[in-house]
């Protein structure tokens, strides 16, 4: 994923960044993090534009991009729906063939045509409105070389310090696999918890790997429809380097129980999330995540359910993590924005005279972003929320 590094404004021509891209990609590739579908639905845009229907009420003239924008903030502020980043993109797709490399210092201006559309060009604000151009503040560029790789500096499509931890600490497991896995036996000097520096002591099988990550026993997710478990959820408290493996049986004596003393392995903490005490389960640390995704809408209807608040809470709301009941084998991808509802139920009506019974339909009240998916559960950031959302809360496509 992308970080947030300060780039002063620049001159940064469209036509240069076709070519640099497409020099990087070949002819016809992906942008990376892009489906099919959403390449179809920008070469559409690109050639037709966008109706002035789909354009957000105040969608501005123009708009110069700021360190710590989000491609979810600019879609936001251009189109009705920000999830419909392709529009977008596809405005600009002539020139900026991947979505994700979009830099603080470059201006997006709004063109309404004739014909009743919408097209993106890119320019770059000089001077203030009505500058030295004459253009409101805007200039033609030529194109010209930065000698620094494309991809520095470009923004996130969400907020990525809400959820970039979570892209390698959030685990769910297929089965209860941790039941059998390594884990902290002992501490120096008997101490009840390990601090970071500190050395541990693990019995387990302890493969090649070098570091490894920390977790509390885990959780079964239920399915709120079935009931069905749908993985184990392992609540993520550090991680550990090995620093020397045990040697099994010592040999050099008896303990109590009349049996050979066994050496077992030493971990050193390098960081920790909570605190870490005996008993805690280990796992291969994986390589950091860093594919690149951005919102986008499911191709098809999907009709699903909260399954937990991520860190044991009843509720939660807007930039809090949740598991919802729909992964991979449901065609849930990452990126995907869903439409959180809340229910209705059934009412009297105390007011008229018959009292009849009222069947109050579900709202739609917030958005998730899913950012991390499993075989049957995902991981979804809250966007937004009008109401505290629970275990068994609706939701759908956008």
């Amino acid at each position: 994923m992308s970080r947030f590094h300060h780039r002063p404004p620049f001159a940064f021509s469209l036509a240069l960044s076709a070519v640099l891209t497409l020099c990087a990609a070949g002819p016809g590739a992906l942008a990376q993090g892009v489906t099919p579908q959403q390449q179809a639905t920008a070469n559409k845009v690109a050639d037709a534009g966008v109706p002035l229907s789909e354009l957000a009420a105040n969608a501005p003239d123009s708009y110069t991009v700021k360190r710590g924008d989000t491609l979810w903030d600019i879609s936001k502020l251009f189109l009705k729906s920000p999830w419909r980043w392709p529009e977008l993109w596809g405005m600009n797709k002539a020139a900026v063939r991947n979505p994700h490399l979009i830099y603080p210092g470059q201006v997006l201006v709004l063109e309404r045509t004739a014909d009743g559309k919408a097209v993106l060009r890119m320019g770059k604000q000089v001077g203030g409105p009505g500058g030295a151009s004459g253009e409101a503040g805007l200039t033609k560029l030529s194109p010209s070389v930065r000698a620094e790789p494309l991809t520095l500096g470009a923004i996130a499509s969400v907020p990525m310090q809400l959820i970039g931890p979570f892209l390698t600490d959030a685990v769910v497991f297929d089965s209860n696999e941790l039941e059998s896995a390594p884990r902290v036996v002992a501490t120096q000097a008997g101490r009840m918890l390990v601090s970071k520096g500190e050395v541990a002591y693990v019995r387990g099988d302890v493969d090649a790997a070098r570091n490894w990550q920390m977790f509390r026993s885990p959780k079964p997710l239920r399915d709120p429809q079935t009931g069905q478990v749908l993985g184990f959820e392992a609540r993520h408290v550090g991680v550990a380097e090995i620093v020397r493996r045990g040697e099994g049986a010592a040999g050099s004596g008896l303990g109590a129980d009349g049996k050979d003393l066994v050496v077992p392995h030493s971990i050193r903490v390098t960081s920790l999330r909570e605190e870490a005490d005996v008993g805690v389960r280990l796992a291969p640390l994986p390589a950091r995540d860093t594919e690149a995704f951005a919102p986008h809408s499911p191709n098809g209807p999907v009709d699903g359910r909260i399954v937990s608040i991520y860190g044991d809470g009843r509720v939660a709301g807007q930039n809090q993590i949740v598991a919802i009941n729909r992964g991979a084998q449901d065609g849930m991808e990452r990126g995907h924005v869903l439409a959180l509802w809340a229910k209705g139920g059934i009412k009297r009506d105390s007011i008229t005279g018959d009292r009849a019974t009222l069947a109050i339909p579900d709202e739609r009240h917030g958005t998730l972003f899913v950012f991390r998916v499993f075989e049957r559960v995902s991981y979804a950031l809250i966007l937004q929320a009008e109401q505290p959302v629970q275990a068994g809360d609706r939701f759908s496509q956008p």
